[in-house]
């Protein structure tokens, strides 16, 4: 099970950009990844605009924020148009990578599937795992995290 120090689960998945993206393409000091339930529904388009204001002072810190769900390319291509979204989607049919980093499981009356957990990763090692995170809080927690962290 993953915990915090372990070493974070490597991935290969493809982007809203076309592109396949790996744990090891990430080179900022934090990466941000956090996993959510669905395009464009109230909760997820929450956290993803919110991270998208939060964006430059996450930078600033030496973090790159990226958001995994199972949605497919072009629902993540709506979805970041539409909502304004300043970072990169990836996606994840299989769950695969949802499931290793344990970002799968019971949603109460929306039955299994993809937790709203966010995983901070620094140096390919998971520093913090804030699991069933608040959309509107969850950017500001991470910031306050990285911060904390200098």
């Amino acid at each position: 099970m993953l915990k915090e120090g372990s070493k974070a689960p490597d991935f290969r998945l493809v982007g809203e950009d076309g592109r396949m993206h790996s744990l090891g393409d990430f080179k900022s000091k934090y990466l941000v990844l956090y996993f959510y339930p669905k395009d464009l529904t109230p909760g997820c388009t929450i956290q993803a605009m919110t991270y998208s204001r939060k964006l430059g002072a996450l930078k600033k810190l030496g973090a790159t924020v990226v958001g995994v769900s199972k949605d497919d390319i072009e629902l993540h291509k709506k979805f970041k148009s539409k909502c304004r979204i300043k970072f990169l989607l990836l996606s994840d049919p299989s769950s695969k990578t949802i499931k290793a980093y344990g970002a799968y499981g019971d949603r109460g009356i929306f039955g299994m599937g993809t937790l709203r957990n966010t995983y901070i990763i620094s140096r390919g090692r998971v520093v913090r795992m804030a699991r069933k995170v608040d959309p509107y809080k969850d950017p500001a927690n991470a910031i306050e995290f990285i911060k904390a962290q200098r």
